[in-house]
């Protein structure tokens, strides 16, 4: 049995996980730079990517739309699937569903990657399942916008990559909560406190993590440049005053059946 979770404290340190893993695992049973040690690393390495990738291609709000109105959720509102727009189209249940199932996956490509690769893992691993949930496979490279995935993506990683005493305190995800409540309570634009938490978790997580978490800031900057990229949309409007403030009403659907072009945040 392999001890997955060590913590190692010391007086003249930061608090530092350190996490055993099937690839350290398997690569000491290969001679050193031979080519099954090679090998043992990229298998590692491509299993952080596809299956990641593939969990983020499924898409919860298309499955419950499809399953329970035996509708697409994509032929309402705004024409995303994402949980904005099932929020505005089928409701609160409707939307926490699609959500903690967003955040469900999202998770769960974090601890594959742990256990396939340490922290290299967790940083491939959370970027390839958020660049997943942007463009799905499964649904045309078509997708939302990567928010609710980065959230689980951004907490995780925060957990184990922090630099305080305190060990497996998420302060980086803290401070990146506190500033998003508080840009939605000031503006109640979602897309712009999305953007903004985006912009600013890679420079939280290089400040507030352990020597541990090179890879994972590396792929915070390309998750936070992805979710830029997708809410240019949001952010032309919201320079145009025409972007759609968050409201916790439900729409009528039929009124709104086709696109009117306002893109959700998930």
């Amino acid at each position: 049995m392999l001890n997955f979770v060590t913590v190692l404290l010391s007086d003249a340190s930061p608090t530092v996980v350190r996490l055993y893993n099937l690839v350290d695992y398997f690569s000491m049973k290969a001679p050193l730079g031979s080519a099954a040690w090679y090998l043992v690393y990229l298998v590692g390495a491509l299993a952080c990517v596809v299956v990641p990738y593939l969990l983020g291609s499924i898409n919860p709000a298309i499955l419950i739309s499809k399953t329970i109105y035996h509708e697409d959720i994509r032929n309402f509102g705004s024409g995303n699937a994402g949980t904005t727009n099932m929020l505005r189209t089928y409701g609160k249940k409707a939307a926490l569903a699609t959500f903690l199932l967003d955040l469900a996956k999202a998770a769960l490509a974090c601890f594959f990657g742990l256990l396939v690769w340490e922290m290299n893992g967790l940083g491939l691993a959370g970027f390839f399942v958020v660049f997943g949930h942007m463009y799905p496979i499964f649904e045309k490279f078509k997708g939302g916008k990567g928010v609710a995935c980065l959230t689980v993506v951004a907490l995780i990683t925060s957990i184990f990559t922090n630099n305080w005493i305190v060990p497996f305190v998420p302060f980086t995800f803290l401070f990146l909560l506190f500033a998003f409540v508080m840009v939605v309570v000031a503006t109640r634009y979602v897309s712009m406190a999305s953007v903004i938490c985006a912009l600013i978790y890679p420079v939280l997580l290089h400040s507030l993590s352990g020597p541990n978490a090179g890879i994972c800031v590396a792929m915070a900057v390309l998750s936070a440049c992805f979710v830029v990229y997708k809410h240019k949309e949001n952010l032309k409007r919201i320079y145009e005053r025409r972007e759609s403030q968050i409201s916790f009403r439900k729409t009528d659907k039929r009124a709104v059946e086709k696109p009117s072009g306002e893109e959700e945040q998930s």
